[in-house]
């Protein structure tokens, strides 16, 4: 019996090690970001800046915020966001609680059916001559309206409709004389704020850092979402209107390059951050449960 208790305790320390592992693993490289967007740009460059910031100075965010377009993609990322998963949760709902309901008849071929277009599509080629034929070229909803369903999502929300709230509760509202549409109302959608929240939290990451469709459907750099800035800022080195033409040498100029980056990247994922603290409480109940097979 004692070793079965030590066993029992030794397993439980290593998995509380391993977790702390992982955790400092995922968790530096977002401190270190934090750290070098503060620091001395010249201190980040000799490998000085490990955990703590060193020399601090707020010139990357001051290069970031100075300039017009950055601010531009934030606000069009904002309502990009805010839009979508507004419409991405309306459309959820409105196909998963009937397919949740027994008394709606074809539910398994409608789930069959949407089942099928998560492994077979049209492509992208189709997919860009129906935007194009729909006139959403260079508009929002070209980012909007042909992500404007999960699939996955959908089948999650219908799962929890069906094993986390009891079907009894919705044939007493209708034998008291509540439509279909106040029963979602009034009943299921109150009962079912931990899904809800764990489908704002996966729609509204997904529209943040989107930037395929906007590569592939926008042209005009004022619809542009910030993560295409950030594209062309990490990836291509385009940040010469951010740096100024009044530096003395070029290296001040890659000094300051590096401060833009670090800070951009913080800047960018700042409002994911502030997000996921308020709905992580409903996040690993909200999925667990509608992750149950129905």
């Amino acid at each position: 019996m004692q070793q079965q208790f030590n066993s029992e305790k030794l397993f439980d320390w290593f998995v509380h090690a391993l977790l702390a592992l992982i955790c400092v693993v995922v968790l530096y490289p977002l401190v270190f970001v934090l750290a070098a967007s503060i620091s001395s740009p010249d201190a980040v460059m000799r490998g000085e800046v490990w955990l703590w910031p060193k020399q601090i100075t707020l010139i990357g965010y001051y290069r970031v915020f100075q300039n017009s377009e950055i601010l531009t993609g934030y606000t069009n990322t904002i309502i990009y966001t805010v839009v979508g998963t507004a419409i991405n949760l309306v459309m959820s709902i409105a196909a998963a609680f009937p397919l949740s309901r027994r008394d709606f008849y074809g539910r398994n071929l409608f789930a069959a059916l949407m089942v099928f277009t998560m492994f077979f599509s049209g492509g992208m080629i189709p997919s860009y001559l129906l935007v194009k034929d729909l006139g959403m070229l260079n508009s929002m909803w070209a980012l909007i309206i042909p992500g404007a369903v999960s699939v996955y999502n959908i089948l999650i929300m219908r799962t929890f409709f069906q094993n986390g709230i009891p079907q009894e509760m919705q044939e007493a509202a209708s034998i008291d004389g509540c439509s279909n549409i106040g029963t979602l109302v009034k009943i299921v959608l109150p009962l079912s704020m931990p899904i809800i929240a764990v489908m704002i939290l996966f729609y509204s990451v997904g529209h943040w850092n989107s930037y395929f469709s906007a590569l592939i459907y926008l042209t005009d750099r004022d619809q542009y979402p910030l993560q295409l800035f950030l594209r062309e800022i990490l990836i291509q080195g385009q940040m010469q209107e951010m740096l100024g033409v009044g530096d003395d040498t070029n290296a001040n100029v890659v000094l300051e390059g590096e401060a833009i980056k670090y800070a951009l990247v913080i800047v960018a994922n700042l409002p994911i951050f502030l997000l996921y603290p308020f709905l992580q409480k409903y996040f690993a109940k909200g999925v667990m449960i509608g992750a149950i097979k129905g």
